[in-house]
């Protein structure tokens, strides 16, 4: 039972009482016209919190459209360059966004430029060759003191 339905009742076992007291029946009265009043602005509110509930679903769908156009469709195994798009023989990278943690692979000519923007947050993502650099540079120094000693 809504409460306007339960004041209406209310209103109606008031009004049929034998109340002998005219203030006893005014202040009753009263009362009733008041919870009337309440229950009125309790369902106003009711309906207009459900229409902000469909108007943010209707939002929230919008985004996520938005979004879809952006970013593209999400799946785990989405990336700026997908695995089946690379050709044969090309080599594949692949690093962890520090910030949404999804992993991002990639090619060669994206390692060779530097950065690489993350599609599922948008977060630029830069690389240092120059310590890559070194390393293999180290790597091949100890390989070759490797091989005089043999």
């Amino acid at each position: 039972m809504e409460i306007t339905e339960k004041v209406a009742y209310l209103k109606g076992l008031a009004e049929g009482m034998k109340l002998d007291s005219k203030k006893e029946r005014k202040l009753l009265s009263v009362i009733i016209d008041v919870l009337e009043d309440m229950a009125l602005e309790l369902s106003d509110l009711k309906e207009n919190q459900d229409e902000l509930y469909d108007g943010l679903d209707a939002v929230s769908d919008d985004l996520e459209d938005v979004e879809d156009l952006i970013y593209g469709e999400e799946d785990d195994e989405d990336s700026e360059y997908e695995l089946d798009d690379l050709e044969d023989g090309e080599d594949c990278y692949a690093t962890t966004c520090p910030t949404c943690e999804e992993i991002i692979y990639f090619d060669e000519s994206v390692l060779e430029d530097g950065m690489v923007i993350c599609p599922n947050c948008g977060e630029h993502l830069e690389f240092d060759l120059d310590s890559l650099d070194e390393e293999d540079d180290e790597t091949d120094e100890d390989e070759a003191d490797e091989d005089d000693e043999d």
